[in-house]
């Protein structure tokens, strides 16, 4: 019996959508920059920075084929208005708190698509993930690390995306901490344009 994907139980969408650990790909980059101009076109001044995160941005390590991209917005802006604009282009809202939203796109009730992206919304300055895509750039024996830790992972929890999720915090806020204290709040000063990139 066909179910969309709004009426799958959790389990039902770990299923459908497993861990999947690709080598890198060049092709990543330009897909973020590809989905970088189409949300750019769709919020214009209300981006003070968009980003390229997670493990697509990180050299040469295995990585969930999924771009991850961090927009983070002026406090003084609606984060309401943002999910809708968001909404009206495809991202699906897959979790919302008060200054946080994650959203998605490609996936499809058949599966992956070709290109997936998660989107997480926030506000300026919340931008952690920065500081560590830069350290383990910067520590190319530290990414390796990273990525037999997230090959050990992906075997045990390839259907449980949360606990895949959660065994890698140690790791990930060991190393965010060591990167604050490395780079000394390199994220923290007011772009001086309207928005700022950092890839």
């Amino acid at each position: 019996m066909y179910k969309s994907l709004s009426e799958m139980t959790l389990e039902e969408l770990w299923e459908l959508f497993p861990i999947i650990l690709s080598e890198h790909k060049s092709c990543w980059g330009h897909w973020y920059e590809e989905e970088k101009q189409n949300i750019m076109s769709l919020l214009h001044d209300e981006i003070l920075r968009i980003s390229h995160i997670g493990s697509t941005a990180i050299n040469s390590i295995m990585a969930k084929p999924i771009i991850d991209i961090l927009v983070e917005i002026p406090k003084n802006v609606s984060m309401a208005d943002i999910k809708k604009k968001l909404a009206d282009s495809g991202y699906i809202c897959m979790w919302e708190g008060e200054n946080r939203k994650s959203f998605n796109k490609g996936y499809t009730d058949k599966g992956f698509a070709e290109k997936v992206f998660h989107l997480h919304l926030r506000y300026y300055g919340d931008n952690d993930e920065l500081y560590f895509r830069d350290y383990m750039n910067d520590h190319p024996a530290l990414a390796k690390e990273y990525e037999k830790l997230k090959i050990s992972l992906r075997k045990k929890y390839e259907h449980n995306r949360d606990a895949y999720t959660q065994a890698k915090t140690a790791f990930i806020s060991k190393y965010t901490q060591s990167a604050k204290i490395k780079y000394v709040n390199r994220y923290e000063a007011p772009p001086c344009l309207p928005w700022k990139e950092t890839t």
